[in-house]
């Protein structure tokens, strides 16, 4: 293979994405490649466009454009339940199985994830949130795992002084799953079954 510095950058670059190695890498670089016009030109411009005005929201955490955030505009709704996910691309999971029309929260990781410690995981924010907005019933849609299970008692114990139904998803989500893995047919048992955290049935 030739020795081009261009190459072996993105090459590296590319092999830090999910489900990709050097060989995904290089083969999606030799389609970019031949097809400079059509992708590379137009994908140049929107990273472009994401690196300017692409955050995450420090209120809900989920993703929004420049200063707006879809997420937290939707509160002139008045739905009176919100679910809290660890992460976005699990909010984009229950989102396109059309299981769940109220609000969202996205954590951003679990207590146990390493750099996401406490303070990044905008538990302070939903505590306002579920005040202003009045919600009734929180939903926590952390994973089935160890650290999404701490991370669920936590929140818990975070809005024990409030009055709002904490629920957490029943069975359809196996232990160790991850809501970004599950099909509609799961989510959708998942939610149906949920149950009050800190019940019997835990």
């Amino acid at each position: 293979m030739q020795n081009l510095n261009e190459i072996e950058e993105l090459i590296k670059i590319i092999s830090k994405l999910p489900g990709l190695g050097p060989k995904s890498a290089k083969r999606i670089i030799l389609k970019l490649i031949n097809n400079r016009e059509e992708l590379v030109k137009p994908m140049a411009k929107v990273l472009v466009d994401i690196y300017k005005n692409v955050s995450r929201c420090n209120i809900c955490g989920t993703l929004k454009s420049k200063n707006e955030c879809q997420n937290c505009k939707s509160s002139n709704s008045k739905r009176k339940s919100i679910c809290i996910v660890e992460d976005i691309a699990d909010q984009w999971s229950i989102e396109s199985s059309n299981i769940f029309d109220g609000y969202f929260h996205i954590l951003g990781g679990t207590l146990e994830s390493g750099s996401n410690g406490r303070d990044s995981l905008l538990i302070n924010s939903l505590i306002k949130r579920v005040e202003k907005e009045k919600i009734e019933e929180v939903i926590i849609a952390t994973s089935a795992t160890v650290e999404g299970q701490t991370t669920a008692y936590y929140i818990k114990d975070c809005l024990k002084d409030l009055d709002v139904k904490i629920s957490k998803l029943g069975q359809g989500l196996p232990i160790g799953g991850e809501i970004e893995n599950s099909d509609d047919g799961t989510l959708y048992t998942a939610f149906k079954n949920r149950s009050e955290l800190g019940t019997d049935s835990d």
